[in-house]
């Protein structure tokens, strides 16, 4: 796998963990017939935030997610990661929920769910690396460990006895991640080789479920653990390793096999260690969201879902030369970058994140389909899919 210099990496690590947008409300709240659904708890990163990154970073960090052409197809910016909605967006919307406020929003309501989630978070605390490879992360994002403290001490305030906290919690549908992509990214974008990356996936794997089990031994009964997406696909990384890859480090969709395998190994180790707290746990439904394998099936059978084939590897937003349109010191959102004309037929927004359309699919693909394992969702039929 191609390296590239210590200062690109940290530049276009701090903007992957920026890139952001905040949400609208989504309508109808209520109960979500057959799931019984009340509320949506959210834990994890850019993938998932609503808005707490650009609540919580320092005055002038991350200006780019605050101004368009993210949330372009809004038509004003946010505070997510994309042009539009996320994934978690689409799945509030078809339990017939409202979009989840972030967590660190002011005067929002958390009465059918709260969003923890913090664009460039970590899995693994940068305190407990004692035992792990030494990865600076390049600013103070709030790792799952937080963010866990963040769940409990909002569900004591806001509910009181761990009875009551049961309660609200058996009405509830938690998601842990995705997280656990930046422990990588920012190990890879420091120039790390695979080989030394990898003795980082048992931690990292250790401390997602770690943070499961706790969800559900404070009484959840409906847990989603998603994995890692095929990071050997996504735009920044194959440009920051173009000018160093031979055609044989490619498949044949284009993707790097070296990361790609990487991402597999972290879903194995991460789907065997769900598939014990399901072994574990006979009482709640404990689900593994596979976001490896249905990005693959939106790559591979793209103009079938309404994409431009010819644009699956390249960015919407930028302003990089070749074929990716990435260039990790123009970043989406700085001087000299431009937006594409319609964002609905790309998967990737801005070489890391990817489009509302493409998470759209996404959600249809996994929540609606073969990718959650089990199945452990209904949907009320008018919100079937969005």
């Amino acid at each position: 796998m191609a390296s590239s210099s210590v200062s690109a990496a940290l530049l276009l690590a701090v903007s992957l963990a920026a890139l952001h947008l905040c949400c609208r409300h989504g309508h109808g709240a209520g109960d979500a017939a057959g799931n019984g659904i009340t509320a949506i708890y959210s834990l994890g990163d850019s993938i998932t935030d609503t808005g707490n990154l650009v609540k919580e970073a320092p005055p002038g960090m991350f200006e780019t997610i605050k101004h368009l052409p993210y949330g372009v197809t809004f038509g004003y910016p946010t505070g997510r990661c994309s042009d539009g909605l996320l994934m978690i967006d689409f799945l509030a919307q078809d339990l017939g929920l409202p979009f989840l406020n972030p967590y660190l929003g002011k005067n929002k309501s958390f009465d059918h769910g709260v969003n923890f989630a913090v664009a460039g978070a970590t899995a693994v605390d940068p305190a407990d690396q004692f035992n792990l490879p030494a990865v600076p992360v390049p600013f103070a994002s709030k790792s799952l460990k937080v963010q866990l403290r963040w769940f409990k001490d909002f569900l004591k305030y806001t509910f009181g006895t761990d009875e009551e906290i049961r309660r609200r919690l058996q009405a509830s549908l938690v998601l842990v991640g995705e997280i656990g992509g930046n422990d990588y990214n920012y190990a890879f974008f420091q120039a790390k080789p695979v080989a030394e990356v990898e003795k980082l996936i048992p931690g990292v794997v250790k401390t997602i479920v770690g943070a499961a089990k706790e969800v559900l031994d404070m009484g959840a009964t409906r847990v989603i653990v998603p994995g890692n997406f095929p990071i050997g696909c996504v735009p920044g990384y194959l440009a920051m390793n173009a000018a160093s890859s031979e055609p044989a480090d490619y498949d044949s969709a284009g993707c790097l096999r070296e990361l790609n395998d990487f991402a597999a190994k972290h879903n194995s180790r991460l789907r065997r260690a769900v598939a014990d707290l399901q072994a574990s746990y006979p009482g709640a439904a404990v689900a593994y969201a596979d976001y490896f394998d249905s990005f693959l099936t939106l790559l591979h059978n793209a103009s079938s879902f309404g994409f431009d084939a010819a644009s699956t590897r390249k960015a919407c937003c930028g302003a990089g030369a070749g074929e990716y349109n990435f260039d990790w010191r123009r970043m989406c959102g700085f001087p000299g970058t431009a937006a594409c004309a319609d964002p609905s037929t790309y998967l990737s927004w801005d070489g890391i994140h990817m489009t509302q359309a493409a998470y759209r699919a996404m959600s249809r693909l996994i929540y609606h389909g073969k990718y959650l394992q089990p199945q452990i969702l209904s949907f009320p039929e008018k919100n079937g899919q969005t």
